[in-house]
């Protein structure tokens, strides 16, 4: 699938980094380092700007290895980029860390994975089918 993409970081446009690999890194466009102190959170830029195709969308999601190493996610994890949306791809990185954590320019921050959407239509009724399940949840098969 083809996808326009504006491109002001200054960076290489994010690859797939394995032939099985979902999601694309997506790198800090910034024009010296900052640093996140533990419960601090911040929108850090990307420099891209995309055109998805109708029916799509693009997800924000956290890199596994800055969260296990650093604590480092995102506040709004996954962050949804519409199709119909221009502006700047930002990245809302929270430090649950103990220790502060620098960014640095060109840092890979996040991922950005690309899906369709399905639009619902929704049908009002008085009651839902019965399940097995029914409503439990939060826990209801254990810990």
């Amino acid at each position: 699938m083809r996808v326009a993409v504006r491109n002001e970081s200054g960076w290489p446009l994010p690859v797939y980094e394995t032939a099985g690999a979902a999601g694309l890194d997506l790198r800090a466009h910034l024009k010296e380092a900052l640093e996140l102190a533990p419960g601090e959170w911040r929108a850090i830029p990307t420099g891209l700007y995309l055109a998805l195709p109708p029916g799509y969308e693009a997800q924000v999601r956290p890199r596994s290895g800055l969260a296990l190493h650093h604590g480092i996610t995102l506040l709004n994890s996954p962050g949804t980029i519409d199709a119909d949306y221009r502006g700047e791809v930002q990245v809302v990185l929270i430090n649950l860390g103990k220790q502060p954590f620098r960014i640095e320019p060109g840092m890979r921050i996040a991922q950005l994975v690309v899906a369709p959407v399905v639009r619902v239509e929704w049908q009002p009724v008085e009651t839902l089918p019965d399940t097995e399940r029914g409503s439990g949840g939060f826990g209801h098969t254990g810990v």
